[in-house]
Parts: C-alpha cells; structure tokens; sequence
C-alpha cells in the first residue's frame, strides 16, 4: 500500500513546482473555498492515479494545489466516505498521499447535526475532541512504521495552539463559534431521535458521517491538525415537522461558509 501512496505523491510532484505545507479537506457545500486559492492547479480525481472518486452531491471531486493567504496549500474539494462503500484505507487514501507530499498540517471541515442544546442552525463549531463510532478503524491491519506508532496517543488530536488562534481571529471579526466534540459514525441515513439522546449522552456536541477517520491517519502521520464543523441542523428543531435533508444540509452550509473560509485563510496565514 505504501507504493500506492508514494506513486500518487510522484505523480502529483511532477504537476506542481512547490511543496504544500497545509492540506485542507473542504466538506459538504463547503468547495467553495477552493475558489479562494491563488495560482491553482485543479486536478479532478479520476486522473490521479489510485485516488477514489467522490459520488456525493456537494463534492465535486476535484484536488486544487495553490497559495491560499500566505501559504502553499493542497485542498480537497469533495471527500470519500465509508458509506459509498469505500473502506477505510480508502477514505483516507488522500491523507497518506499529503504525508509523501510534504503536508505537515491538516485542516477538516464538515456539515454536522447539532446535539448541545445550546447549539443553533448555522452555528460554526471548532472540533476540540471526537468520538469515532465508525465500525473499521482506519489503521486496522499491519502498521506502517515509516508512518506511525503501532498505538498512537489520541488525547490531545486537535491541536490547542492552532485552536486558539481560531478562536483570536472569530473574535476579532465578530464572529460567533462554539467548541465541542464531534462524533463520527457510518451513515448514510441520518439519526434517529434516539440516536441523537445517545450520543448527546456519551457527551458528543455535533454528530456526522466524516472528518474522524482522516484526522487519525493525519495524527498517526504526526500532522498538527485543526478541524471545524457547520451546524446545519440541529437534535431538536422548534418546528418538530421540519424534515433534515442532504439539499437543506448544503444549502445551509453555503450560507455560513464566507465566516468560515475567513477564520481559515486567516489561520493559515498565523501558522
């Protein structure tokens, strides 16, 4: 698998002339983001070589190198999930390919279901911890020592520095974000209500079917990683008849992310 890896990262080497020191994972109906990198070179999925192919409306399947602020990055516009059917060495295929391309940092947004009580529609939430309820552990199976430990520490994942400084550039452009924990589980129906109390009892604050796995293999690589989420819908809704759709979950998603692209690109450029 590591030639996999290593063949991609040569492939991709030989389209760009710098090496990108942030990689970006742009969730649903968050691409637009992509739009914001500078000097780009656009390569759709389908023409590198071992990569999956998005088939998610929302992701458009296309890996964009660039500067975006003041650093070189490589942003993913679109993802893979467990439920297309992919595997877990699939899902976080891209993550390794970073690695051999000499990413050193990672930062992952998503579209997520809101479970604190105190979280509202269109919320921005910054991931401090997760919860990984996905039934394959993306480093199941022989361990990669050029990679990683065979059992790597998981209680400080998201890194506080990089937090912090979020939370510095929201509050010097007025914009409101939460912190809480993300739990990631399989999908692709989304949760039910008793779903919802479950996990907002095992202490969770937004709930999707992404983000997790890619962020362990990032952390496994030793990447400094920084992750936010999107509150689209929330547990409870005033209006109990309001049914949650992928359509709705975009749209929504849309509508906040000019407040979450600026508290990136500004990151970016404190790194």
């Amino acid at each position: 698998m590591i030639e996999k890896f290593k063949e991609t990262a040569k492939f991709l080497s030989n389209k760009i002339d710098f090496t990108p020191e942030v990689g970006i994972i742009l969730g649903s109906g968050l691409g637009g983001l992509g739009t914001k990198v500078k000097n780009a070179t656009i390569i759709a999925y389908e023409d590198i070589p071992n990569f999956p192919v998005s088939t998610v409306e929302g992701h458009s399947g296309k890996l964009i190198f660039g500067q975006l602020g003041n650093k070189k990055v490589v942003a993913m516009q679109g993802r893979f999930h467990y439920y297309e059917g992919y595997g877990m060495k699939e899902v976080t295929f891209p993550v390794r390919v970073m690695h051999f391309l000499g990413v050193k940092n990672l930062i992952v947004s998503n579209a997520a279901g809101g479970l604190n009580p105190h979280f509202k529609q269109g919320d921005l939430m910054i991931i401090n911890d997760h919860i990984n309820h996905f039934p394959e552990h993306p480093l199941r199976g022989k361990n990669l020592k050029e990679l990683g430990v065979r059992f790597p520490d998981m209680s400080k994942v998201y890194n506080t520095e990089l937090i912090k400084i979020a939370e510095e550039i929201a509050t010097e452009n007025n914009i409101g974000v939460q912190k809480g924990i993300y739990i990631g589980s399989p999908g692709p129906t989304l949760e039910t209500k008793a779903e919802y109390r479950m996990f907002r009892t095992w202490g969770a604050d937004a709930t999707g079917m992404s983000t997790v796995p890619e962020v362990i293999v990032a952390h496994h690589q030793g990447m400094k990683v920084f992750g936010m989420s999107v509150i689209t819908n929330v547990s409870e809704p005033a209006d109990p008849n309001i049914e949650t759709t992928h359509e709705k979950v975009q749209d929504v998603a849309g509508v906040v992310e000019p407040q979450m692209t600026k508290i990136i690109t500004e990151l970016i450029n404190r790194m």
